[in-house]
């Protein structure tokens, strides 16, 4: 069993880094490896503004990575940094649900807990 972590540093909205996530997640998760976190960096934490409105034809990656992490237990983190310099998060804007702050050393950290990083 390999225990993977996932990187995300593209913005999800440009293009289908999110749904690229998710068919790779669901498919080591169900060749029987785990998935320690995913953390969100540079332009992908635009994914965790609370605040966006998608059009009604256009599916909701986001929430659904979001779900996906929570039934599987997976730790769902972003830069706390990247976000609030890029104006998606606030103390008057928090995070969408199921999304938790962290910093670039606990990044660091959780790598010696992993076997392979894969970034998207």
């Amino acid at each position: 069993m390999t225990r993977f972590a996932l990187l995300i540093t593209s913005a999800a909205f440009c293009n289908q880094t999110l749904a690229s996530v998710l068919v790779f997640a669901k498919a080591a998760i169900n060749s029987g490896h785990a998935i320690d976190h995913i953390f969100l960096y540079q332009d992908a934490v635009y994914s965790v503004a609370a605040n966006t409105d998608l059009p009604a034809d256009e599916p909701d990656l986001s929430t659904a990575l979001a779900q996906f992490c929570q039934q599987h237990q997976i730790d769902l983190l972003f830069c706390v940094t990247a976000a609030e310099k890029r104006g998606v998060i606030s103390a008057a804007q928090p995070a969408k649900s199921g999304y938790v702050a962290a910093g670039l050393a606990e990044f660091a950290m959780r790598q010696a807990n992993i076997d392979r990083l894969v970034q998207f």
